[in-house]
């Protein structure tokens, strides 16, 4: 059985040594995040931060609770789904497949019955700064909630459109919101809201359950609700419910909710804020402001954060393995919906958002160009610049796999291919954009331009039978366990999965 709130998940994580509570106060001024990258780097257990000096509210900080343990990333959230720990790389991302092929659509319960109603704030009462919002990286423009949903309005679907961009909080009741248009929360302010000069409502969940903090990362198409997808990863509906301040609902068992609206024509300085490429991003730049109406929460509520930049790779804080847990079977299920045929799509390990390798068949010539330009033309343009295609048999969660791929299968002649000689659209952050393609840090968009590239490292004949090699190898696995080693170090016991589910 999937767990069905934060608090549950790190219970999950403490029944099985995953989890450090922190007794002594410790500072949200750079304290509290340095632990937590200390711990992200090590491969420690998850922090939990029982007591913030400074600050009257009995709230908790925890550092990025969704790192996965840095040999198999899957595997906390694996357990958050109430599947076995076990699991092979490929055999989580099948399960994860069939879930999101049966969404479920969500409920909606009264707010009596909503934890994140226990304590209720509005007018008045209401006041950011009586949270413990850490001060993550020295150089960060300011304090910051950088690990959390955002809900919006979306004509097309009944729950609205759920989304992730970082806040860096103002005052008692503003806060910038970093919306870089492209994305569909962005586009709704740029192109509907503030075009007729409305405010629009917003609602910032943080602290919600892991199935719905994941889909928030997933490129769900349009039309599509992010909350029926949480509950097919699930297996179960998620609970929702009404704002107090708008027709928004939120997952009812979040930690935290900020109630608001997004005022047209309006901003205030955002940033620089270290972000996920491990180094400090400029320049300040001019971003949406979020006015907040109202906040609920839980008793003590948990915060989590992320510490963005602790090591570029899954496995090393909660977005990078948000991106291969959720993102990557997401990916592998859209184009197989397209009709390619996909065997994995994973964000690649240690590069995060920028490079990806896609394990498939080639059925015809000019597959591939095909397959890339159904890509960078639709969802990941904004964030990949580069696609590795290997054989549907290798393992892309496997890096020795694929630089054995590339090393022995790309020829530097023919198989690597620029992509977008008419420079396409670009996050902002890349190293290696000069300040002008970066675009003026005195618009609210981004003006950012890149090219784009993929390599070829597919056989160009038919892969060879390795049958008879993967026979030896899951003997020579069982052999390894039956002597003493630990069985989750290895992917060939299949009837071990099977028996745990």
């Amino acid at each position: 059985m999937s767990v069905n709130s934060l608090r549950a998940y790190l219970d999950l994580l403490d029944t099985t040594g995953w989890l450090r509570s922190f007794d002594q106060p410790v500072s949200w001024d750079l304290e509290a995040s340095a632990a937590t990258m200390l711990a992200n780097i090590r491969d420690g257990p998850i922090p939990v931060f029982e007591s913030i000096a400074g600050t009257e509210m009995a709230a908790k900080l925890v550092g990025d609770p969704y790192r996965g343990p840095q040999t198999r990333p899957w595997d906390h959230f694996a357990q958050a789904l109430g599947l076995p720990s076990g699991l092979s790389g490929r055999t989580y991302y099948d399960r994860v497949i069939e879930r999101l092929n049966a969404p479920q659509a969500p409920r909606t319960v009264a707010s009596h019955k909503a934890p994140c109603k226990e304590t209720v704030r509005t007018g008045s009462e209401v006041d950011l700064l009586s949270f413990p919002w850490p001060y993550i990286h020295e150089g960060d423009g300011g304090r910051y909630s950088n690990h959390h949903t955002i809900v919006a309005p979306d004509p097309d679907t009944e729950w609205g459109t759920w989304s992730s961009h970082r806040m860096m909080i103002h005052d008692s009741s503003q806060a910038s919101l970093l919306l870089l248009a492209g994305e569909q929360v962005p586009n709704r302010y740029y192109y509907d809201y503030e075009p007729r000069g409305e405010p629009m409502p917003v609602a910032v969940v943080i602290g919600a359950e892991p199935t719905a903090e994941c889909t928030a990362d997933m490129w769900i198409p349009t039309g599509r609700s992010e909350a029926a997808f949480a509950g097919g990863l699930k297996n179960a509906p998620v609970d929702l419910v009404q704002c107090e301040t708008s027709d928004l609902y939120v997952p009812a068992t979040a930690e935290l909710v900020l109630e608001g609206h997004v005022r047209p024509d309006d901003r205030l300085d955002e940033g620089p804020f270290g972000d996920y490429f491990g180094y400090m991003n400029g320049p300040r730049r001019s971003m949406p402001v979020f006015e907040v109406d109202a906040i609920t929460h839980r008793h003590e509520p948990r915060i989590p954060f992320c510490v963005e930049g602790s090591g570029v790779g899954y496995g090393q804080n909660s977005t990078s393995t948000l991106r291969l847990v959720a993102a990557g079977p997401d990916a592998t299920v859209g184009l197989r919906a397209a009709g390619f045929d996909v065997s994995m799509a994973v964000p690649w390990r240690f590069t995060s958002r920028t490079v990806w390798v896609i394990a498939t068949d080639r059925p015809y010539p000019g597959y591939l160009h095909e397959l890339a330009n159904f890509i960078f033309t639709t969802w990941g343009m904004l964030h990949i610049d580069f696609f590795v295609f290997v054989d549907a048999a290798v393992d892309p969660l496997d890096p020795r796999a694929v630089l054995t791929a590339i090393a022995l299968e790309a020829d530097p002649d023919d198989d690597f291919h620029q992509f977008g000689v008419e420079r396409m659209p670009k996050v902002p952050l890349n190293i290696y954009q000069t300040p002008d393609e970066k675009g003026s840090a005195d618009v609210g968009t981004s003006k950012a331009k890149t090219a784009k590239a993929y390599i070829d490292a597919t056989t160009d004949g038919d892969a060879p039978d390795m049958t008879a090699t993967t026979e030896t190898r899951k003997k020579a696995q069982e052999r390894l366990v039956d002597a003493g080693l630990d069985a989750a170090r290895f992917d060939r016991l299949d009837e071990r999965e099977g028996q745990s589910q």
